[in-house]
């Protein structure tokens, strides 16, 4: 039939899966997940919910790939690729590779030579930038923060002078750690924002200066893991075209 879509031909593809609303999944991300022969995820579990929410088929094979595993697992997923198998790498929500497993299973099929490819989609990352409501441009994007204090205000130091904004991943325990750190290095009238439970029921966003954001968390428990965007150094602009960037922050 003119115009049909071919089926996904065999070898690794890393897919993007929800980051919270299962229905924000592609066409094409759904068509290659009802035809895999292999699916590596971090929790078989998570995932399944993806495939009985669409009335997808189960794959033949299914592995476990995670931070733990992901150096053993890569060599196989690229030997299944090799034999004719459509292999489907992704995480529990995401894209694979940024903070979650991925980048061995792309290097092992690169150094094998196998077909390879991504199937772009959600990303938490990007979805608090356009929610933040801050000029953010450009950004760079640290994942999670380092545990040591002295790790982290050496991140601070370095970049807090750029203009990028800065954006980090973070779990509600060490949430207000994070902010204090931020408002101590960077200045307590930064601006920034913090994303809750994006694409979910209770998504929210929070939004002020460093300081006023950490004595807010700070007041109660938080739940949910947070994305933190932190705008980057303001330069001197002429008054319309800074005026026409505070109105997008109203």
């Amino acid at each position: 039939m003119d115009g049909e879509i071919p089926p996904p031909g065999p070898g690794i593809y890393l897919l993007a899966t929800p980051i919270g609303n299962l229905e924000d999944v592609s066409l094409r991300s759904l068509r290659i997940l009802g035809a895999a022969d292999v699916l590596a995820c971090e929790d078989t579990r998570v995932t399944r919910r993806l495939f009985l929410r669409h009335g997808l088929p189960p794959p033949g094979i299914l592995l476990s790939c995670n931070d733990h595993n992901e150096g053993k697992v890569a060599p196989r997923l690229a030997a299944l690729a090799r034999e004719g198998k459509v292999v489907v790498c992704c995480t529990d929500a995401g894209m694979p590779g940024i903070s979650d497993p991925g980048h061995r299973v792309a290097l092992e099929a690169i150094r094998a030579g196998v077909e390879f490819t991504v199937v772009p989609g959600p990303s938490a990352a990007t979805a608090a930038v356009s929610l933040s409501g801050l000029a953010a441009a450009s950004f760079t994007f640290f994942g999670f923060p380092p545990r040591r204090d002295g790790r982290l205000k050496e991140i601070f130091r370095r970049h807090g002078g750029l203009r990028p904004a800065l954006v980090f991943y973070e779990s509600p325990r060490r949430l207000v750690r994070l902010l204090t750190l931020a408002a101590a290095g960077l200045g307590g009238e930064r601006r920034a924002a913090v994303c809750l439970e994006l694409t979910k029921k209770f998504e929210r966003v929070a939004r002020g200066s460093l300081a006023e954001l950490g004595r807010r968390f700070g007041e109660g428990e938080t739940r949910g893991e947070a994305v933190v965007i932190i705008e980057g150094r303001r330069e001197e602009r002429d008054g319309s075209e800074a005026a026409g960037e505070d109105e997008g922050l109203q």
